[in-house]
């Protein structure tokens, strides 16, 4: 069935009922609201549990199918102002549902084009506030924090007071907003500066984010990241130290997993 097609009643509930000029955008979260549980799944739900420490609030609705339902939605608030967009995802971080997360974090991205300085501290304030699993924490960190981050480089030392915080999200944020960027070959002495910050954190979600970090940066620099494992291995949790060498060839691994 065409996606377009699937969803376009949804669409055409919203434009209907508050017409072509203007478009309240409280009833968006209603009709999308409404339409997240319709699609509710009790099964789903449960064994999505299973993939968290955390208990976590969830309509029981798989990733792509919550993607499209939110792609097809942004339609009709795309020229709506990007304050009133924001507005609409803070709505959809408060409610705690994981769908509503990777709903507000879709429309923050689809905004792109159009960050600007200040944003920066409405995205750490949804960390702080909002954020209570991994996958909230990638998904926004990874795509709109990160983007920021690639335009606005002057921010880079902003992740840094991250990794001191008491919010293990906050901390494993610094680390995952900068996973794209690292992918690309961008900010290696920001991301060491950042590994070595948490080099010793004792939080398994947050030395998985850091390792994560030093790994997609070992695509472009290898021979860098593998010379900064060997010299920390003897104090970096091997959780970490697996993950930030999983991509390096299979000697390099051997030797930095020697005791």
């Amino acid at each position: 069935m065409d996606t377009g097609k699937k969803y376009s009643g949804m669409a055409g509930v919203v434009i209907s009922l508050f017409g072509k000029t203007q478009l309240r955008m409280s009833a968006v979260l209603i009709q999308l609201r409404r339409e997240l549980k319709a699609k509710s799944d009790k099964a789903l739900q449960q064994s999505s549990q299973r993939f968290f420490k955390e208990t976590i609030k969830t309509y029981g609705i798989r990733t792509n199918e919550v993607v499209k339902m939110a792609k097809v939605c942004f339609k009709t608030i795309k020229d709506k102002p990007k304050a009133d967009i924001f507005t609409l995802c803070e709505a959809l971080w408060q409610s705690g549902y994981l769908e509503e997360s990777f709903i507000a974090c879709n429309w923050s991205y689809a905004l792109r084009r159009q960050y600007a300085p200040a944003d920066f501290a409405m995205f750490r304030r949804w960390v702080s506030d909002y954020v209570t699993n991994w996958a909230a924490c990638d998904t926004l960190c990874n795509h709109t924090v990160g983007t920021f981050l690639e335009m606005y480089p002057a921010y880079l030392p902003e992740l840094k007071p991250w990794t001191h915080s008491s919010n293990r999200w906050l901390r494993r944020a610094a680390a995952v907003s900068l996973i794209v960027p690292a992918r690309k070959g961008l900010f290696l002495p920001e991301i060491l500066d950042i590994a070595g910050m948490l080099l010793t954190d004792g939080d398994d979600m947050v030395q998985k984010g850091y390792g994560w970090m030093l790994k997609a940066a070992s695509q472009a620099h290898e021979q860098a990241v593998f010379d900064y494992v060997l010299q920390h291995r003897s104090v970096m949790p091997r959780t970490a130290l697996r993950y930030a060498i999983e991509k390096m060839p299979p000697a390099l691994k051997a030797k930095a997993m020697k005791k």
